[in-house]
C-alpha cells in the first residue's frame, strides 16, 4: 500500500484528496502547515509528497528545501502559480512533479501513481559510471568529482539515469521529459537545458566545453562516458 502524504492548509481540498486517494487504496498522513509536514517526512516516511506551496508558515519553497535535506522521496507540487519561473525553482530544489490549480483529481493519482514508480525504480539495474573526472553511483546515489562528493538534486539523478541508459546514443527531448518528469510532459526543453546545465557546472571539466552530456541541437541529448 502506498503511503501519501498530503500537505495543504485548506481542509476542503485535504478531505477531497484523501477521499480519492484511499478510494485507490492508498493510505493517507495529512499536514496542514509545513514544519508539521517535514516532521511528517521523518516519523511517517511516506512513499510520495503532494505539496501545496501556499502554507501558512512556511513557503512551500522552505518546506521542500527541508525535505531534500534529508529524503529522497517523492514529491509533486500543487500551486496556483502558473509562471515558468516558478516551476522551473520548485523543479530544481527537488520537486518530481508541479501541478497547478485548478487541477483534475484522476490527473493527480496518474501523475502520483507516476511519482511512486519513478522512485521505485530510480538506479534499478544501472551500473556505476566512471569517467576521467567524475564517477556516478547510481545505487547509492553518490556523485563524486575528482574523489570530492557533489549534491545532486534527485531531478538531476534520473535526468542522469535515462542518458547513462543508453551511452553514446542520442535521448530525444520528448522521451527525456517523460522519463524525468512524467508522461505529461513533452515540449518542456527549458527544462532540459536549465538542467544539463546545471549538471555541466558541477560535472564536467569545462562547462562551457562539455565532453560528456552533449545537446544535439533540436533534437536531443547523448552522454558520452
Amino acid at each position: 500500500m502506498t503511503r501519501v502524504l498530503v500537505v495543504d492548509d485548506d481542509p476542503r481540498l485535504q478531505r477531497t484528496l484523501t477521499i480519492a486517494l484511499r478510494a485507490h487504496g492508498n493510505e493517507v498522513v495529512t499536514a496542514a502547515d509545513g514544519r508539521t509536514a517535514v516532521q511528517s517526512v521523518a516519523e511517517d516516511a511516506p512513499d510520495v509528497v503532494i505539496l501545496d506551496l501556499g502554507l501558512p508558515d512556511l513557503d512551500g519553497t522552505e518546506v521542500l528545501r527541508r525535505i531534500r535535506a534529508t529524503s529522497v522521496v517523492p514529491v509533486i507540487v500543487l500551486s496556483a502559480r502558473h509562471e515558468s519561473d516558478d516551476k522551473i525553482e520548485a523543479l530544481d530544489l527537488g520537486a518530481d512533479d508541479y501541478v497547478t490549480k485548478p487541477f483534475g483529481v484522476e490527473e493527480l493519482l496518474a501523475r502520483v501513481r507516476a511519482a511512486v514508480r519513478r522512485g521505485g525504480d530510480a538506479g534499478r539495474h544501472l551500473e556505476p559510471v566512471t569517467t576521467d573526472h567524475f564517477r556516478l553511483d547510481f545505487a547509492e546515489r553518490r556523485a563524486t568529482v575528482g574523489g570530492e562528493d557533489v549534491r545532486l538534486t534527485p531531478t538531476e539523478w534520473r535526468l542522469l539515469e535515462a542518458l547513462c541508459r543508453e551511452p553514446g546514443h542520442l535521448v530525444q527531448q520528448q522521451d527525456l521529459l517523460r522519463a524525468v518528469w512524467g508522461p505529461s510532459y513533452g515540449r518542456e526543453s527549458n527544462y532540459l537545458r536549465v538542467y544539463a546545465n546545471q549538471l555541466r557546472r558541477k560535472l564536467e571539466p569545462d562547462p562551457a566545453n562539455p565532453r560528456h552530456l552533449v545537446t544535439e541541437p533540436g533534437l536531443g541529448y547523448r552522454f558520452n562516458p
